[in-house]
């Protein structure tokens, strides 16, 4: 197998296994997600497809950088949920928004910029730190997840470049 082909199938499995691992806690532990952590599982799923069709795709330098680029949008867009949220973690308890309704809820009763909007400015249930494992809460290691995946698609880039330049 071909080192770009590689880089997205280590992507997307990657992305695969945190997103069943999401579905494990909600499933099997009963930790239900907050309205933040279904837009970072939108965020992996996006990884994932395109990391699929790059796997698919086998591209070359330029097939590379689109892929690299898009899978590095996704991962940015994920990491700054997620750092929304740890944001959201660590305000002191009076400072916390209130809980809104669900995302189902508002999805049905407003428009989808208007849910988005309200989605991003978090509620209370998003504040809560329902599971943690080495001190990190799921939020934490998802940001330090996108942020890693954020590195290998832009490692991934530039090592084309370099060898572009050699």
């Amino acid at each position: 197998m071909k080192a770009p082909r590689l880089i997205y199938l280590i992507l997307s499995l990657g992305c695969a296994c945190l997103l069943g691992f999401g579905y494990y806690l909600q499933f099997v532990k009963g930790l239900g997600p907050c309205p933040l952590c279904i837009l970072q599982r939108v965020a992996y799923l996006a990884i994932i497809i395109i990391a699929f069709v790059g796997l698919i795709h086998g591209p070359k330098i330029t097939g590379i950088r689109i892929y690299s680029g898009l899978i590095s949008l996704a991962a940015l867009t994920g990491a700054s949920i997620a750092g929304r949220q740890v944001w959201l973690q660590h305000l002191p308890a009076d400072k916390v928004p209130e809980c809104g309704p669900g995302l189902e809820y508002m999805l049905e009763v407003f428009s989808f910029g208007e849910t988005i909007a309200k989605v991003f400015t978090g509620s209370g249930e998003c504040a809560e730190v329902a599971w943690s494992f080495l001190t990190l809460s799921i939020a934490e290691w998802s940001l330090v997840c996108f942020i890693a995946l954020t590195c290998l698609s832009l490692l991934h880039v530039f090592r084309g470049k370099i060898n572009d330049w050699l």
